[in-house]
């Protein structure tokens, strides 16, 4: 058969006499002749394999050497507000805004890990910014 563009297929030739051989083996028997009649199946535009929501998951998602320098970058930022917030509290110089970031930062954090040991962790400082903001309010009620 002889492949011509994108029209079909047709005959080079005519069916060639097929060869006779004294042993048995493998044998091809004649191709059928393709029919007026007979129509190529229509082919479907590319569709897509998934949505664009799932793109984004797994672009969310990322390798472990990725999940680990977004951990690193969230504890460096609980630990900058945290030396902030010492550095506050040795100057004497504490205000409720410094506590709120540090508050934002841990609860940040929370959302995004799963390990029980940092949840512990988290709980303790956020139980010692819930003291600071209740000796600051005590201080203010008492000036």
């Amino acid at each position: 058969m002889k492949v011509t563009g994108t029209g079909g297929v047709s005959q080079a030739g005519g069916p060639g006499k097929a060869q006779r051989s004294t042993g048995e083996g493998f044998r091809l028997g004649a191709a059928p002749a393709a029919t007026a009649a007979e129509r190529p199946a229509s082919v479907a535009g590319p569709s897509a394999v998934m949505g664009v929501e799932a793109l984004i998951a797994l672009q969310d998602v990322g390798g472990p050497l990725e999940r680990k320098r977004r951990s690193v970058s969230r504890a460096g930022r609980i630990l900058d507000v945290l030396d902030g917030v010492k550095l506050s509290l040795l100057g004497g110089e504490l205000d409720q805004g410094d506590l709120d970031r540090l508050r934002r930062a841990v609860r940040d954090e929370r959302q995004a890990t799963d390990d029980p040991k940092l949840e512990g962790l988290l709980d303790e400082i956020e139980l010692r910014a819930e003291v600071e903001l209740a000796k600051l309010e005590q201080a203010r009620r008492a000036a």
